[in-house]
């Protein structure tokens, strides 16, 4: 056999592994790309998820303090004229109550968490 065809065959083999190695690392990314665009496609869906429990929880918020509002305001109108309503407090009473809704306020303040 004479070098000439000896060189076409090694090139020949050579194209032919060159060319097996190129598919086989297309058919790796192709399934990496599947693989991360479905991460990606389930992150969204949590993403959206968390969004919308957020929405929720921002609306009942809301509509609690829409409804401590209004009773707020029937309580006052029920006190209005009644003579008890407008004897003073003693101070510890006050400073029990004060504390006890402020810790009640805190409990149910999410923004802190959703930081």
């Amino acid at each position: 056999m004479d070098k000439s065809k000896i060189l076409i065959i090694v090139i020949s083999v050579l194209i032919i592994y060159i060319g097996y190695n190129n598919y086989c690392e297309n058919e790796r990314l192709k399934r990496e790309k599947f693989e991360l665009t479905s991460q990606i496609e389930q992150l969204q869906q949590t993403i959206a998820r968390n969004n919308q429990i957020i929405a929720d929880n921002e609306q009942s918020k809301r509509q609690l303090e829409n409804e401590s509002i209004s009773r707020q305001e029937q309580i006052n109108e029920q006190l209005k004229n009644n003579d008890c309503a407008s004897q003073l407090v003693p101070v510890s009473v006050s400073n029990s109550l004060y504390n006890r809704a402020k810790n009640l306020r805190q409990s149910t303040d999410t923004s802190k968490s959703i930081k």
